[in-house]
């Protein structure tokens, strides 16, 4: 009965924060139609995640990421109402590739398209980390995915990338919103990006996106900290899937100390509002 009152407190919370920013462009969403409160523990619930594990990139991930992605408990696990994205310093190989890092990527086993996307997470601190909170256009023909070549066969980025968050490794007091896509006008990969300030990432902060047909808006705590048209040259108005991920090194983690041992990214909830 706890458990209940305190889902059902959480839910009444969620609706109320977002009535605080309603306005004549922003709906509320209100209708729950997907997420994970974590209320078990233990292995994440295969019901509703999907683990990636398949590197995508001739025995890599990509953007030089110097991890592989596992489905050992150890990376992903549910204990105490929170789920835990862990990146462990450790040899390991997969497909006959071996990196020195292992970590998690969990797809959700549900795509959608529009409307208000909350997760509540706890980022790590250590230097060399890149935690990401995104989404993936359900159409990408992705090696290992959990939707396959069930939805179509586009690559990437025609079938469009939004990052409702994700932290370099260098820089622990920033957060980045981004649109990656195909510019339909210049038939140009094309990127979108704001950097906003985060002075405490390492305790939970909720952060969400709010996706229609004519805008996109990112949320830190309830405040809109960027807004982006939703235009023609776009291809935002497809079906998603949501990512959460923890990458070592690459393009945005940099350079990993030697020191380093191992971090998480903590999610406390994950909500899907139509």
């Amino acid at each position: 009965m706890d458990k209940i009152l305190c889902y059902l407190l959480c839910f009444i919370i969620t609706i109320s924060c977002e009535k605080k920013i309603e306005n004549n462009e922003i709906p509320a969403f209100e209708n729950l139609v997907w997420g994970d409160e974590f209320n078990y523990n233990g292995k994440i619930n295969d019901s509703l995640w999907h683990n990636q594990t398949i590197p995508i990139n001739n025995g890599s991930w990509a953007n030089n990421e110097l991890q592989h992605y596992t489905d050992n408990l150890e990376n992903c696990f549910v204990k105490n109402g929170i789920l835990h994205i862990v990146a462990i310093k450790e040899k390991i190989e997969i497909n006959n590739s071996v990196k020195n890092y292992s970590s998690a990527r969990l797809n959700s086993k549900f795509d959608f398209k529009y409307g208000r996307i909350d997760v509540k997470a706890k980022l790590p601190l250590s230097k060399g980390t890149w935690p990401a909170i995104w989404t993936l256009g359900s159409n990408i023909d992705e090696t290992g995915n959990y939707l396959g070549n069930k939805k179509g066969e586009i690559p990437w980025p025609y079938c469009g990338e939004i990052d409702i968050m994700e932290q370099n490794g260098w820089d622990k007091s920033n957060v980045y919103n981004v649109l990656h896509f195909q510019n339909s006008k210049t038939d140009k990969k094309d990127e979108i990006k704001k950097i906003s300030k985060i002075l405490n990432s390492n305790k939970f902060n909720l952060y969400s996106l709010i996706w229609t047909d004519k805008k996109i808006y990112w949320l830190l705590n309830n405040k809109i900290t960027f807004e982006q048209e939703n235009t023609g040259i776009m291809p935002f108005d497809n079906n998603h899937y949501l990512l959460l991920n923890l990458a070592v090194g690459g393009t945005l983690g940099g350079t990993v100390p030697e020191k380093f041992d191992k971090d998480e990214m903590q999610i406390d909830f994950v909500r899907i509002f139509q």
